[in-house]
């Protein structure tokens, strides 16, 4: 028995991702398909004194479209300093500033100098692999790269499970639109879709902010965080 999920890159995913990494037992980072125009490979919030911000790692934009993820190039290092200064300006005052920022290596990319791949996708599984970590989260991890997936959307994930023998696949709530259920069904797969419910957890600055990078959930609840972000529907 094998319950597989996936998902493209982000950077500093937010709670959603790692409740469906966290009922799984196996998540593959999907970096062969084409970046979105408004999607989070290269971006997220953060909260801070004057509202959410962006986060955002400028990237080399040419027919970015059309390439894979995996081709993507980070444009520049001016970014490093300014998230850096972002983070730590939000944070500082933060319950479990200390506990993530001197206990773990998430930030090792932004400490100077900066010790970072120039490749978006390099960088984003870097910083997944040691949120994984942080979190606690039990699973193996695999990229789409290391593989020879084919197909779109639905066909691509019917791919995947085939060739990694996968009896049950999650998809995220957005994968009702596409997701030929019928198929997955005809080689005895079963699927569910992610109905996350964004639970409501102390933060600072103010009224509470969801859909936050996970930095938030861990700079103010620290070790309890996966605990908050599953709301207790962790894999059986």
């Amino acid at each position: 028995m094998l319950t597989l999920t996936a998902h493209q890159p982000q950077y500093l995913p937010g709670l959603r991702l790692f409740d469906k990494i966290a009922r799984a037992d196996m998540f593959v980072y999907l970096d062969t398909v084409p970046m979105e125009s408004s999607g989070f490979e290269n971006r997220n919030k953060i909260k801070t004194a004057k509202g959410w911000q962006w986060l955002t790692v400028p990237v080399l934009r040419k027919d970015y479209q059309t390439r894979p993820i995996d081709t993507i190039k980070i444009k520049g290092q001016q970014w490093v300093d300014k998230h850096w200064k972002s983070i730590k300006l939000a944070y500082k005052k933060a319950p479990f500033w200390d506990w993530l920022v001197e206990d773990t290596e998430l930030f090792y990319f932004l400490e100077p100098p900066p010790c970072y791949t120039n490749e978006l996708a390099l960088l984003n599984y870097a910083i997944l692999i040691e949120l994984v970590e942080i979190l606690g989260i039990e699973i193996k991890l695999d990229s789409a790269t290391n593989h020879n997936f084919v197909g779109n959307k639905s066909d691509l994930i019917l791919d995947m499970c085939k060739k990694l023998g996968a009896t049950k696949y999650i998809f995220g709530a957005k994968g009702r639109g596409y997701a030929k259920v019928e198929d997955f069904e005809r080689e005895g797969i079963e699927v569910e879709f992610q109905d996350y419910q964004h639970p409501v957890y102390p933060q600072l600055h103010g009224e509470f902010l969801p859909n936050m990078s996970v930095v938030d959930l861990l700079m103010n609840c620290g070790p309890k965080s996966l605990e908050v972000l599953t709301c207790g529907n962790l894999k059986k």
